[in-house]
């Protein structure tokens, strides 16, 4: 079986056509890949990038793309909606076929010690690759984002995995490691509060939220510890954020396995607590690519008795409300009909 790996590398970049063109047509210049889409979100000020091959040439495409990026983005003049912690804010490695979820680890720690080594910009291991359990969670590595990296890392529990504790302040810090799909998913809401999306999303999301009592101060326990309440979804993360272009909130959700919970359970919950804040969710968006898999479960959902894979997709892009804000087009946006 020919060894396939995916990666989904997150820069700091969604609005200067230049910048994410050449990011691009780094990729792309590695003869042993296939760039497959590149996402960029002007209100997120961020370009999600996503190319397979096998795994050297994935690796080096990696490196190339991270090392464009540092040199045409400036993180000291970055402002976007979406939590970023470096101009290549993130690079996860995934499995496709032929490789193991180890493999994938060998892979970002190769390319850490080289973006380290060669770019002198700061690095950390996330998710399999994490090296202790408390950098297993991108929001918790990625906590303080580019503004308070510099303080961060004085902090000798956030010393870096790659290159010495020295702030780059152009570039920032990379984080990388090895994960399973993640399908990005929005939902978007018919109003323009980011309360009620943040609310949304916390009640969701599986890390939950703060108990508060009637004062409205949070809620502990004998140990002195937050009491929190747990979300309704699991393997779920999510925020809420506003879309000032078409003065809208959405709940922005990592799905980071999509077999656990998947799109249309997702998007489900989020129009059912909407409804009873008194707003509604009016559609979706999928940043990227899914894979084939979570739309016909989708379409199975919204209609047991049809078999039919077209079919199936169509039901999942109407009920999901997927071409609300751009037309979905299964051919680009499904990973299987890219390979």
């Amino acid at each position: 079986m020919k060894k396939i790996i995916e990666c989904v590398p997150n820069f700091s970049e969604g609005r200067n056509a230049s910048t994410i063109k050449s990011i691009a047509e780094s990729i792309h210049d590695v003869d042993t890949v296939k760039l497959l889409n590149v996402e960029p979100d002007k209100d997120y000020n961020r370009v999600v990038v996503t190319f397979v091959g096998e795994p050297e040439g994935v690796a080096e495409a990696a490196f190339q793309s991270t090392k464009t990026a540092s040199m045409l983005i400036n993180m000291e003049h970055h402002t976007g909606e979406h939590p970023r912690i470096g101009a290549a804010d993130v690079v996860p490695f995934i499995p496709v076929s032929g490789v193991t979820m180890e493999d994938c680890v060998g892979l970002a720690k190769s390319f850490g010690a080289r973006v380290a080594s060669e770019l002198h910009i700061p690095v950390y291991l996330y998710e399999a690759a994490a090296t202790s359990p408390e950098r297993r969670n991108l929001a918790d590595v990625r906590k303080g984002e580019y503004e308070g990296l510099e303080a961060k890392l004085l902090d000798p529990k956030w010393k870096p995995d790659f290159g010495p504790a020295v702030f780059n302040k152009k570039s920032g810090a990379t984080v990388t490691g090895a994960r399973k799909f993640l399908i990005a998913y929005n939902v978007n809401l018919n109003t323009a509060d980011a309360s009620v999306a943040q609310e949304i999303a916390q009640r969701i999301r599986e890390s939950g939220r703060v108990k508060k009592d009637a004062s409205g101060n949070a809620v502990k326990n004998e140990k002195g510890e937050t009491v929190k309440i747990p979300g309704s979804l699991k393997a779920v993360k999510a925020m809420g954020v506003v879309v000032d272009r078409l003065n809208i909130a959405q709940v922005s959700i990592n799905l980071v396995d999509y077999e656990i919970t998947p799109p249309h359970i997702a998007f489900e919950e989020v129009k059912n607590l909407a409804h009873s804040l008194g707003v509604e969710a009016t559609g979706s968006e999928i940043v990227g690519l899914t894979p084939l898999q979570a739309l016909l479960m989708a379409g199975k959902f919204y209609d047991s008795r049809e078999t039919s894979e077209e079919r199936l997709v169509a039901l999942a892009i109407d009920h999901l409300g997927l071409s609300q804000l751009d037309q979905f087009d299964p051919q680009k946006k499904i990973i299987e009909y890219q390979l």
